[in-house]
């Protein structure tokens, strides 16, 4: 049995182990990295760390601390009332605003964590307040990501164009890039009917604010909530974002509130504006000098904290380390599966198949799942040149199978695994945050499968009759 099956098997066996027992599924990860590594891999342990996501974890940890000085001193409300004001109340509109507002960050060179990692706190700071559907509110924002970073100056698009280019394959930028914003265009139409749009539709912000939103299935469920037991299985124990004790959770809960009261209008006070100051900043610093948003976030936190010693309290608490821990280490050991070549083997027995058109669609289905749980940006950069066997031989449409391999590997980013579903979670109020990562990891794992079906039928057969 070969090194590359040996480590695929222990992925499914760290699934199934979390799935069924207590264990942390992240702690799971590295320990079955540290014994891959050991007695298959032949790496050490400065291999293995290697591989573990400094900058995921800094971006996590950077902007979690971050929105948390800001929900204390009140600027996270004061952003969400004002938002409310500019639609004039319609709640219904606000998750779309936030679509759109991520689709031009990326779109105009923002990388997806800097996007995602501004427009999801204040997004979900929405959804808190005005009952909207954290998960409805965390998709549309990972959508949006995805929808404009395909444009001829966005990462992802820049990335695919490049490697086509250095391939000489035919290439289409406008298309891959309108085909990309339709498609999770009318993803999130989907998204927002089956997560609770339609009651939203004819709200207004006095009439439905901080019921703590719901979705098609009903209210979030007692395992969601404060001071509750999650119960067995999937939907306890792998997905645990909150793997704390119930007391402690329920202290969590509490210390998020807003300090603010009735007696506070939420005006520009010193801190609220230096707060916004630095959130501007962590804009400009990522579209405009590509800065690292996790260490400009560390950064702003430091200032706030030197300025605004009461806006700290709590804030390092309420991190969600579990959720970090969980992410990284997954990160980590597929990070071992890239060096130990588990996704080239991959690739190259899909390439080996002599049906064409099945072959394009292992391809989109491989990048689908792997980009669940990895780095999309490098799904783009290495599965494309494994297609170049299909598109030489004139059998499979050369830009047909680009465009449906690089939606299929982005529209998985919501999964909580990836940075975008990661930051989603890691803002979502502490009380809902097993729910929203239960239902990511749902729609991930449905995306992942579903997404490449779709992609290949409207992209790559039509390009191959």
């Amino acid at each position: 049995m070969s090194d590359q099956v040996i480590s695929i098997i222990a992925l499914v066996l760290v699934f199934a182990i979390a799935t069924f027992s207590a264990v942390h599924l992240g702690v799971l990860a590295l320990v079955a990295a540290f014994i891959v590594g050991a007695t298959v891999a032949d790496e050490s342990t400065d291999d293995l760390f290697g591989g573990f996501p400094g900058d995921l974890f800094v971006v996590l940890v950077g902007v979690t601390l971050l929105f948390a000085i800001a929900k204390n001193n009140g600027t996270v409300d004061w952003l969400v009332n004002a938002a409310v004001k500019a639609v004039r109340g319609r709640i219904a509109l606000i998750p779309w605003v936030m679509f759109l507002v991520t689709a031009v960050l990326t779109a105009v060179g923002a990388v997806t964590p800097a996007a995602v990692g501004i427009v999801a706190p204040i997004g979900l700071g929405f959804a808190a307040a005005y009952g909207i559907n954290p998960v409805l509110m965390g998709l549309l924002i990972a959508n949006g990501a995805s929808a404009g970073g395909f444009s001829p100056i966005g990462v992802f698009g820049s990335i695919t164009n490049n490697v086509v280019e250095r391939n000489d394959l035919p290439g289409n930028p406008t298309l891959l890039f309108t085909a990309s914003f339709l498609f999770n265009v009318a993803l999130c139409v989907i998204v927002f009917f089956a997560f609770g749009g339609r009651q939203l539709l004819g709200q207004r912000a006095e009439m439905h604010k901080g019921d703590g939103g719901g979705d098609s299935e009903g209210p979030i469920p007692e395992s969601a909530r404060p001071d509750t037991a999650a119960p067995p299985g999937p939907g306890g124990q792998l997905v645990e974002a909150g793997a704390t004790p119930r007391h402690t959770l329920a202290v969590t809960a509490t210390t998020t509130a807003t300090p603010t009261t009735q007696e506070d209008p939420l005006r520009l006070d010193g801190p609220r504006t230096l707060t916004l100051l630095g959130l501007l900043s962590l804009v400009a610093g990522a579209l405009f000098f590509d800065l690292d948003v996790g260490l400009m976030a560390l950064t702003i936190t430091v200032v706030l904290s030197l300025v605004s010693p009461k806006s700290v309290t709590g804030a390092v608490d309420r991190c969600a380390w579990s959720t970090v821990l969980l992410v990284c280490g997954i990160v980590t050991y597929v990070s071992q599966m890239e060096r130990m070549g588990t996704i080239d083997y991959l690739g190259k027995q899909v390439a080996s198949i002599q049906a064409p058109l099945v072959g394009a669609l292992l391809i989109c289905l491989i990048g689908a799942l792997v980009s669940a749980f990895a780095s999309t940006t490098g799904m783009l950069g290495a599965l494309i040149p494994l297609a170049v066997p299909f598109l030489l031989a004139g059998e499979v449409g050369a830009v047909g199978l680009i465009t449906a391999l690089a939606i299929s590997s982005s529209v998985v980013d919501a999964s909580p695994f990836s940075t975008s579903g990661a930051l989603v979670t890691a803002n979502t109020p502490a009380d809902q945050r097993d729910f929203v990562f239960r239902r990511l990891m749902a729609w991930g794992l449905g995306i992942s499968l579903v997404g490449p079906l779709v992609t290949w039928g409207l992209f790559v057969v039509p390009s191959s009759l």
